[in-house]
């Protein structure tokens, strides 16, 4: 026989963020807590920038970052493609909205 028992919960979170509860579980010869967190992030999105700029001449696009979990971010970013610059880290806090200023600055017309 088995000696587990399935214990389903149902979950609807309003938004991204990260969730914690406790869980009682009592009989008359034992007692047990469990914690469960749930890290619920939102689905990933996809976008395009458009950079339009003379040669030589820089042009800056601030992303915005919005950090809506309870833990602060320390994000690490990784530019592919010639001409584009900027930070390698970002700190958004929690509830904050931080904005990462990419630069793009062609050395020739392309």
């Amino acid at each position: 026989g088995s000696d587990t028992v399935g214990l389903p919960i149902k979950f609807f979170p309003p938004d991204a963020g990260s969730y914690r509860c406790q869980i009682l579980l009592k009989s008359p010869c034992d007692v047990r807590v469990y914690e469960i967190e749930c890290v619920v992030s939102k689905d990933r999105v996809d976008a395009e920038l458009e950079f339009l700029t003379p040669a030589y001449q820089s042009v800056i696009q601030n992303i915005p970052v919005s950090n809506t979990s309870s833990v602060d971010w320390k994000l690490e970013a990784k530019l592919e493609g010639e001409g584009f610059y900027g930070p390698p880290v970002i700190n958004v806090g929690v509830g904050e909205t931080a904005l990462y200023p990419l630069t793009f600055n062609p050395v020739a017309e392309c």
